[in-house]
């Protein structure tokens, strides 16, 4: 760490070690906003792209000869059998299923799901014996699921919830990225997100190597030609990624500033509190890393000021 006269001024830190725990002291223990439960643009749009299909799959519901009633529906509406994979949580049209592996041999059969115009009578017994297995036919004829369209947007919300994990470190730009545009607007700094070796050349004719094919900063900041490049993330939970996050960002370090640039890492999240050594270990070897609390006090806005 670049010990600097500010975190006496900021935060009242005479040390390496005391700036180090004031920053565990000041972890964020969340960011999570109403954006990251369900997103529902993307949720909505996904379910109309099928909403006439799945009102016209809900003639079957209650039907008692639903296979017979699912084949009429078929040849008087075929466009209907691009909504099937959702209704068992799938976003491919193409299955390869496993129908038999007795006698050393695994026997696979295929069923192709993309919007056709007219189906031939063994396309549609297909289609049958595909819904009939997955259990869905099942469901209509007896009422357990009572409409279809409110069924599938269930689905979509589901679905939906595996992007929170993305979601949290969008959340995590989203926040650093108003708090330097911020700064940024104060101050008269150039600013970058999403920067690339590219742009940051073509718009500031400023030189950067990079360390792999499509490395791209979260932020760069220039104060007359003096260089920031910025990453940001959070972690609300262990695991081994805060390990590697960690030690990559050591390497980072090293070799931007090898090429007369800064780089300054900003990162929160109660994560942290239970993988101390290897945060300690970046910590004491680049020279600022931030989180959250710094930079809203700001201790950022006054490193890329005083140009340290």
């Amino acid at each position: 760490m670049k010990y600097s006269f500010l975190f006496q001024n900021f935060f009242n830190c005479c040390n390496e070690s005391e700036v180090f725990q004031y920053f565990q002291d000041t972890l964020t223990d969340s960011i999570t906003g109403w954006h990251y439960f369900v997103d529902w643009p993307k949720v909505l749009d996904r379910f109309r792209e099928n909403e006439i299909y799945l009102n016209a799959l809900n003639y079957l519901v209650g039907k008692e000869d639903i296979e017979n009633e699912f084949r009429y529906l078929l040849q008087k509406m075929p466009q209907v059998v691009r909504a099937i994979p959702i209704l068992i949580a799938c976003r491919t049209f193409n299955f390869q299923i496993l129908i038999d592996y007795t006698n050393n041999n695994f026997n696979y059969k295929s069923f192709n799901f993309r919007n056709q115009s007219l189906f031939f009578p063994q396309d549609i017994d297909d289609i049958i014996e595909f819904t009939k297995n997955a259990g869905v036919l099942e469901l209509f004829k007896n009422r357990t699921i009572k409409s279809i369209p409110d069924y599938v947007l269930g689905i979509e919300v589901g679905l939906d919830s595996n992007g929170r994990k993305n979601r949290g470190g969008t959340a995590m730009e989203i926040i650093v990225e108003s708090l330097i545009t911020a700064i940024c607007e104060e101050n008269d700094f150039l600013f970058i997100p999403q920067a690339t070796s590219e742009n940051i050349k073509k718009q500031w004719n400023i030189d950067v190597e990079v360390d792999k094919s499509g490395r791209r900063f979260d932020f760069a900041v220039n104060n007359q030609n003096h260089l920031y490049l910025i990453e940001a993330n959070f972690y609300g939970g262990t695991g081994s990624k805060l390990k590697s996050t960690a030690g990559e960002y050591k390497s980072l370090f090293d070799f931007i500033s090898r090429q007369g640039h800064q780089f300054i890492w900003i990162t929160d999240g109660l994560g942290w509190k239970r993988t101390l050594h290897p945060l300690e270990e970046t910590f004491k070897h680049i020279d600022y890393t931030l989180n959250l609390n710094m930079v809203v006090d700001g201790l950022l806005g006054e490193l890329i000021a005083q140009q340290l």
